[in-house]
Order: structure tokens, then C-alpha cells, then sequence
């Protein structure tokens, strides 16, 4: 019969086009369920749902319920009781959903239908409230919040605001990309966008507090921050002003986690710092054992490791410090006593990591504007000193096509997240003067993916493959290609960034609109809204509990394995004991081909996580945030090789984290059960 029906009421009473197709995908996604029926006898109820709503609606668009109730009719008189029953079953399921998701957010409709921990995290850190506190927008009316803010950028470039908002929006609503999570809290409240910040310490007490001022200030807007202790003069050298010996960087390092621990990053959650210190500052072995007594919980440490220190690590010779006051020789070091209290810390601790500071200055672009001496707050950002990069990700489990990548999707993705974050750039808004100044002389964006390990899970290639490395590999090329042509073609339209005059790419004759490109970050929060694993991380397990910063734990749970389970026949009782345990151990009955996709991450070995970390790394002009796992059975030796190993490869840092080594963790598993 033909159908003229073309419209369906939705439940938030917006009027969308009516589609038959979706019935068939419901009926037979039901039919499968019960295990009855064909794709034939699916279309066949689509085709009497039709006709039931022709003759029901001849002037007016039925509603989802109205559609919903046909079906289950359809399903009745064609007689498949069993799927009707499960279909009821499932449509008050899907209605207790909708209930809680509502309590969630005042009462409204989650038009996006998001799962319930992502709505539970956008109440609870991303929607805007009234002044009462009240719930002021449902999830959709953030991603306009956000889609509209950044495009009015539009305008300064002659462009219509209108039609790029709605372009953002779409890749917003369906999880293909989100910003950082600055960007998802403070855009249209005339907010600071940027999610990482390196803000210089300068060697005397008044440029020590003026950084605390600044961070505390880059915090309250919704940043984290990065700093570089490496100009303050050692501990008991000459005071600047006085007889005093100055207390050195460890000292005044310890005044900064209590002045900014009040901070909450816009209000809702606590700021992410980085401290870095040189591996040739006299103090290094003192703040090496910073967090021995689990001081500093809200910093995370790095040492900055030069080449002339790795080079006497080959020779197992001394090294030589440098008084950062006089610019001057202080002493000499060990490389191999150095090294030992780096891997003993992270060990124990798991911290501090470490940064490859030549390798990373070696990629400055600009480095007639200043040296990079630290990063972001999770080190996906080598930053100047006062310069900021406004972050976000691509949601690479949208990538997935007829069992492959899809690369013209990722292609039109990478090209609208370059926009997008050059655009975010011109509505930003920088609570400190120096900032804002050097940010839009350097325009730096970072371009990162998540999503990584489910994109695996889909293409059924295991992490710790030549297969994998192969796929970062291409994902990486694709990443880069894009994102330089995008930003080329900006700079074409808008010019190229101010600091582009006496920088590397002058010389090369590149003129691009950003100075910076690609950083792959942990996307810890906004990985959890797309409901995809973090970054280019393996899943922790298959199934965790997540403690959020804010407080309160979410139970995750990864659907691909129950689906690729069921799909394999696996008995419901070995998945739900999986599930409960969060990974897949000898005794479960499991094929071998299921067994390989889906390890975690501390069924992989360190070395994958590496070549994983460096495939990336090959083509990100930025940095990667990136954990090696180790198991707790793991030796100091086995972290020390690590560090070694992820220099070889050309990685520009390196995070090892032996499980347990932190009194208390982000993630957990329910246990072996």
C-alpha cells in the first residue's frame, strides 16, 4: 500500500520525516532477539504498520507512540506473539530509560537519546543552570550552546554563522566529535575554550605567585596547567634579594597544590596541574622522590630527559648540572643513579614520567617566540611559555564501515574539527593578558581521536597486532594530510597565524593557520559521554567502575563484547560472569578469535602499548597521552626498559603505571569472580 504518511511526531513535539525503513531495523533487531523470524517477515509488519497508519492518521502525523502501538498490533495479527511480548518488554525498558534520564535533567526529553551515564555526566558537570541551580538545557541544547558560540566566529571571515553551526552541531549530537571539556562548559558563557596551559615560573617570589595567580585564574575558567620549574636556583643557593638561601623549586612546588586545590575548574570539577623539572637542575633527585610520601595528588610529575643525559646513560658516565640562576656548571650526576630513582618512583608511585625535551623542541615551529619547556596537564600538549591549545577528538568508533575504516568520513571529520577549533580560537576568551597574546600569535589547536580500541573491537583486529600498528599508522597519515590541508586552506581564506613571520614553516614556505595541529589527549570525560574507550588507550576491562572527579563511580560496561558474545553463542552465564570480572580469562569458554579482540589493557604487553603510542606518534606534531600498563607483578627493570624502549621508537614521552602502585584508582574491576 502506499504510504502517506510522511511525518512522525516525536516526543519532545518536533515534527521529523517519517521513515519505514527504521521499522524494519526495530522489528528485525527484535525478531533476532527471540531468535524467530526472517528480514521477509520484518518488512512484512513494516508494510502492515503503513497500512494501519494511513487508515489511523489520514490528516495528521501519528506520534512514536502511535507508530510503536501499530507494531506491536502488526506483530500480534501476523503472529509473532514472541517478538510482540519481547517488543512490550523492550518498549518499557526503553520508557524507564527515559524516565531516569529525565529526572536527570529537570524533567525534559534527551532528544539525542543518549545512554544514561553520559546524561548522568552532562548533568552533572556540563549543563548550564539557572540561578537557583536548577538544570537550565537538555543535552541537545548544549551542542547548539556550543555549535552556535563557535561559528559566530564566522562572521569576522565573511562567512554565515547560521550553516556552520548547524554543520557542528551534527557531528556534536551524534558523537562523531566533541571538544574538550572547557569548551563543552564554557562556550556562549564568554568562557575560557582551552584545555591545557603552560604557564612560566619565573626565579623569584614574585614570579612564583604571579604563576600561582594565573593558574588560579586559568583553573577557575575551566583549564588545566602545566608548569616548568626549571629556572628557579637550586635549593640553598643565594637568595635574589636577601642573605637568605632560596629554598629551590621542590620548596615552592609544594605551595601550589594547596593554593589551587579550593579551585574548581568552573566551578565543577578540581584543575589537572603538570610540574616538569630538567634532568640537569641540581635538585632533580629531590623532587624525583616528591610523591614518596603521596604528596602532590593533584599534580603529575615529569622529568624533562635531554639527549646529553641519555647519551651519558649509554656511556654509564656522570653528567653535568646546571645552576639555571647563573647559567653555569653545579655539579655532576650519575645518568645511571639518575635513572634508578626515576623507575624506583614510578614503580612505587607511578610517577614521575618522563619528556624527551630535544625531541619535543626539535618540532617547536615557532621557536623565535620562546622555548618549550613543559606541557599540559596530561602531556598531550608541548607548549610555549603563556601559550594554550584548545583541544578535541574524533570519535574514531564512528568510523567503522562494512567491517573497515572509513576514511572519507574521517577525512570530512578532520576538516571540521580544524575549523571548529580555529574557530574557537577567535571566541576564546583568556582570563590572563599574556595568554590570550601569545595563544593568537600561535593559534595552536590539538586534533586527538578516541575511540581507538572500540574501532578495533569492530574491525575484530587485536591491539597487540602488526594489524593495529598498521591501522595507527594510516589513521595517523590520514590525521596529518587532512588537518595540514584544512589548516592551509584557512590561512588561504583568513591568513596564516601572526606568529608566522621568522617560524620553521616561513621558512619552508607552508603558510597554514595554525602553528600546531595534532595532540592525542586521555579524553577521560567526553569519551565516557560518546560511551567509546579513551584516546588511543585499550579498554581498562570490559566491564569497570569509574571514580569521576567530582565524585560518585560509574559502572561501564562495553556493549561490542556481549554483542560479538551472543552473536558467537556464548552462554549467557559465562558473558554475565565475564562482565562481573572485566575480562576474559583461560577457564571461560571463549573462541580463540574472541579471545584475541577483546584483551585489556593488562592482558597486552607494554611493548604493544608502545609501537601503539609511537605508530601515532610518528605523524602527530604534537604529543600523546598515553599510560603503559604494567601488571603489579611487574620489576623496576621492566620501567626502565619502557623508558628506553619508547625513546627508541620515537615517542616524545612515556607514562608507566604498574597496577596498585596508587592507593586509590580512577578504574576498577569487580575482580576475579
Amino acid at each position: 500500500m502506499k504510504n502517506r504518511i510522511t511525518h512522525v511526531v516525536k516526543r519532545t513535539g518536533r515534527m521529523v520525516l517519517f521513515n519505514e525503513g527504521k521499522i524494519v531495523q526495530v522489528v528485525w533487531k527484535a525478531m533476532q532477539a527471540e531468535e524467530q523470524g526472517t528480514k521477509e517477515d520484518a518488512e512484512e509488519v513494516a508494510e502492515l504498520v503503513v497500512e494501519k497508519l494511513n487508515k489511523d492518521f489520514p490528516e495528521k502525523a501519528p506520534t512514536v507512540e502511535d507508530v510503536q502501538d501499530r507494531v506491536e498490533s502488526a506483530l500480534m495479527e501476523l503472529g509473532h506473539g514472541a517478538v510482540a511480548k519481547g517488543y512490550i518488554l523492550y518498549r518499557s525498558e526503553r520508557s524507564k530509560l527515559r524516565d531516569q534520564k529525565a529526572a536527570l535533567i529537570g524533567g525534559r526529553i534527551d532528544e539525542l537519546d543518549l545512554d544514561l551515564n553520559s546524561v548522568r555526566i552532562l548533568e552533572k558537570r556540563y549543563l548550564l543552570r539557572d540561578e537557583n541551580g536548577e538544570i537550565a538545557e537538555t543535552p541537545a541544547d548544549l551542542f547548539w550552546r556550543v555549535a552556535n558560540h563557535v561559528a559566530l566566529a564566522e562572521l569576522k571571515h565573511g562567512e554565515e554563522p547560521k550553516e556552520w553551526a548547524r554543520q557542528y552541531h551534527r557531528v556534536l549530537a551524534n558523537l562523531e566529535f566533541l571538544p574538550s571539556s572547557p569548551v563543552l562548559m564554557n562556550a556562549g558563557t564568554k568562557g575560557y575554550l582551552a584545555s591545557s596551559t603552560v604557564i612560566p615560573v619565573e626565579d623569584s617570589v614574585a614570579g612564583v605567585y604571579q604563576a600561582i595567580k594565573d593558574a588560579a585564574l586559568i583553573q577557575k575558567a575551566g583549564g588545566g596547567t602545566g608548569f616548568s620549574f626549571s629556572r628557579l636556583r637550586p635549593h640553598g643557593d643565594l637568595g635574589a634579594a636577601t642573605p637568605a638561601l632560596a629554598p629551590g623549586p621542590c620548596a615552592f612546588l609544594s605551595l601550589f597544590e594547596p593554593a589551587l586545590a579550593p579551585i574548581k575548574q568552573a566551578g565543577r570539577r578540581q584543575g589537572a596541574n603538570m610540574a616538569v623539572l630538567r634532568v640537569d637542575h641540581p635538585d632533580i633527585l629531590q623532587y624525583i622522590n616528591l610523591k614518596v610520601d603521596g604528596r602532590l595528588k593533584n599534580f603529575n610529575l615529569s622529568v624533562g630527559i635531554t639527549d646529553v643525559f641519555l647519551d651519558a646513560l649509554a656511556k654509564d658516565t656522570d653528567y653535568e648540572l646546571t645552576n639555571p640562576r647563573t647559567n653555569k656548571p653545579a655539579g655532576r650526576l650519575s645518568a645511571r643513579v639518575v635513572l634508578d630513582a626515576i623507575t624506583g618512583m614510578t614503580w612505587r608511585r607511578g610517577d614521575p614520567g618522563v619528556l624527551f625535551l630535544d625531541r619535543i623542541e626539535a618540532d617547536n615551529v615557532c621557536p623565535h617566540i620562546g622555548k618549550i619547556e613543559a606541557t599540559g596537564p596530561c602531556a598531550e600538549q608541548p607548549l610555549l611559555p603563556h601559550e594554550c591549545a584548545i583541544e578535541g577528538s574524533i570519535n574514531l568508533a564512528r568510523c567503522a564501515r562494512h567491517g573497515k575504516l572509513d576514511t572519507e568520513k574521517l577525512r570530512k571529520l578532520t576538516r571540521i574539527a580544524v575549523r571548529f577549533l580555529d574557530d574557537a580560537h577567535d571566541v576564546n576568551v583568556s582570563p590572563v593578558i599574556e595568554i590570550e597574546r601569545i595563544s593568537r600569535r600561535t593559534r595552536r589547536i590539538g586534533l586527538g581521536v578516541m575511540g581507538f580500541a572500540d574501532l578495533l573491537y569492530d574491525l575484530g583486529i587485536p591491539y597487540d597486532t602488526d594489524e593495529a600498528i598498521a591501522l595507527a599508522q594510516e589513521i595517523g597519515t590520514l590525521l596529518k594530510e587532512e588537518s595540514n590541508a584544512a589548516s592551509i586552506e584557512l590561512a588561504a581564506d583568513r591568513g596564516a597565524f601572526p606568529g608566522w613571520r621568522g617560524s620553521k614553516l616561513e621558512k619552508q614556505g607552508t603558510k597554514r593557520r595554525n602553528s600546531g595541529l595534532l595532540g592525542i589527549a586521555p579524553t577521560g570525560t567526553i569519551s565516557l559521554i560518546a560511551g567509546v574507550s579513551g584516546g588511543i588507550e585499550p579498554n581498562y576491562a570490559l566491564a569497570y567502575t569509574r571514580a569521576v572527579t567530582d565524585g560518585g563511580d560509574l559502572a561501564v560496561a562495553n556493549p561490542r563484547f556481549t554483542q560479538k558474545a551472543e552473536a558467537a553463542g556464548i552462554d549467557e552465564d559465562t558473558i554475565r560472569r565475564i562482565t562481573k570480572r572485566g575480562v576474559i580469562i583461560d577457564d571461560d569458554n571463549v573462541p580463540a578469535d574472541i579471545r584475541a579482540v577483546f584483551k585489556t589493557s593488562q592482558q597486552i604487553a607494554p611493548e604493544w602499548h608502545l609501537r601503539v603510542q609511537a605508530a601515532f606518534q610518528q605523524h602527530v606534531d604534537g604529543a600523546i597521552s598515553k599510560t603503559i600498563n604494567f601488571p603489579v607483578t611487574a620489576s623496576v627493570l621492566d620501567i626502565e626498559r619502557c623508558i628506553l624502549r619508547a625513546w627508541e621508537l620515537g615517542c616524545k614521552g612515556v607514562t608507566a603505571y604498574r597496577d596498585t602502585s596508587l592507593d586509590a584508582q580512577v578504574l576498577t574491576t569487580g575482580g576475579n569472580q
